[in-house]
């Protein structure tokens, strides 16, 4: 293994939308873990997971906060999968100004899931120890990421110039400038 690469362990906490009722439970608990102090309220429009429901196509789909965006998508696709009919909104994680999920109720501040982290660490995340059916699993596994560092915009810039004139010549030019102040 190379010294660039960095293990990780990526958590991540899987969906069976067979499997999902639609009891919400995942929510309740999440708002809880999250309250201040701890478990001291439950309110599911604070949860970091939530499930969507299409009662007409009766489809339940649970879906952890992302990252925030301040643009909403113009993408409003439908997908059929196993005969039943899914919206985009439905898969999306994203808190961003076209709905109210993922927002904290109070301040509006954007909610992202974090796996529930805590000292000392939980074996699962919340909604997964809470989901009878099974719909949310958990599971964590090994990644190696390259970790070579990249180069900024100034590096860039000196690279090209190195690349073009030589580093002898990049070298003479900073020390004449330094020289000037």
């Amino acid at each position: 293994m190379s010294d660039q690469l960095k293990k990780k362990i990526v958590k991540e906490i899987k969906v069976d939308l067979d499997k999902c009722i639609g009891c919400r439970a995942c929510e309740v608990a999440c708002s809880g873990f999250h309250a201040t102090p701890k478990y001291s309220s439950f309110n599911p429009s604070r949860s970091r997971i939530r499930v969507v429901t299409d009662m007409l196509n009766d489809v339940y789909v649970p879906v952890r906060a992302g990252e925030y965006t301040s643009a909403e998508c113009t993408g409003r696709h439908s997908f059929k999968i196993d005969g039943k009919q899914y919206s985009e909104c439905s898969f999306c994680p994203t808190s961003c100004p076209a709905r109210d999920l993922f927002k904290e109720p109070d301040s509006g501040l954007p909610l992202k899931c974090d796996m529930c982290e805590d000292i000392p660490p939980l074996s699962e995340p919340m909604c997964v120890q809470v989901c009878r059916p099974g719909a949310l699993t958990y599971e964590e596994r090994v990644e190696y990421r390259d970790e070579t560092p990249s180069l900024g915009e100034m590096e860039i810039g000196l690279q090209a110039l190195v690349d073009k004139h030589g580093m002898q010549k990049v070298l003479d030019s900073f020390a004449r400038m330094s020289k000037k102040g």
